[in-house]
């Protein structure tokens, strides 16, 4: 048995992990991370000139992205009433410092962002929760680092930030938030599609809007401004 059912003081009901449970959570986890980094190892990391340091340069365009970032979330263009939202391209504004930095500034920023998104508007029901929703997914976002030094760089490595918050959000949605699910529906599924449709649907809309030159030359120049 990997989950408890438990019901709150205002009637919601939902999964609690039991100890197999969190045993398998950290597992899949551990391994989600350790795949990131040995294909961080593989690709050249912007930060390594600096020693491994963030300089003031790149942390105040880390700031400025995390800044964007919450206004962009809060600007939605379609929200579910159980949440998740469709958002103005505040996943591709997270993306950018490991498009610009590498993976390694790319997933402590998505950390700082999940922590701030936290701090502004807290949604726990568990500590795990946390855990998963606001750093696990949030920072899996860094993993656009991944295709920073290739070409098309930026679509690639947001397409990967993307997938690895979506792997995370389906765990929470699956573990901790099954009871919402639809009727006739397992918890499991029922997470897959809940997911895929805000997440990936943002995705395809800001995918389109990269694939623009005008987009795409601009986005070369703001990286060069970041980098240089």
């Amino acid at each position: 048995m990997l989950y408890n059912v438990v019901v709150n003081d205002w009637g919601e009901t939902t999964y609690v992990p039991t100890t197999l449970g969190n045993v398998l959570l950290i597992a899949v986890i551990i391994v989600l991370l350790s795949l990131a980094i040995l294909f961080a190892k593989k690709r050249i990391d912007a930060s390594a000139a600096t020693g491994g340091k963030l300089t003031a340069k790149q942390l105040a365009f880390c700031a400025v992205s995390m800044a964007l970032g919450i206004v962009l979330s809060n600007i939605k263009l379609f929200h579910f009433p159980t949440g998740g939202s469709i958002t103005l391209f505040s996943m591709l504004v997270i993306c950018l410092p490991g498009y610009w930095f590498g993976t390694g500034v790319g997933i402590l920023t998505g950390v700082a962002y999940g922590l701030l998104s936290l701090v502004i508007d807290p949604y726990v029901l568990y500590p795990m929760q946390l855990v998963v929703d606001y750093i696990l997914a949030f920072g899996a976002l860094g993993l656009s680092g991944l295709f920073c030094n290739s070409k098309h760089g930026l679509i690639k490595g947001y397409a990967a930030g993307v997938l690895g918050r979506y792997v995370f959000a389906v765990l929470s949605g699956w573990i901790f938030f099954g009871s919402y699910a639809w009727d006739g529906w397992g918890a499991l599924p029922y997470s897959l599609v809940y997911n895929a449709i805000y997440i990936f649907a943002e995705a395809a809309i800001t995918v389109v809007v990269l694939a623009l030159n005008p987009v795409e030359n601009l986005m070369v120049q703001i990286r060069r401004m970041a980098t240089e």
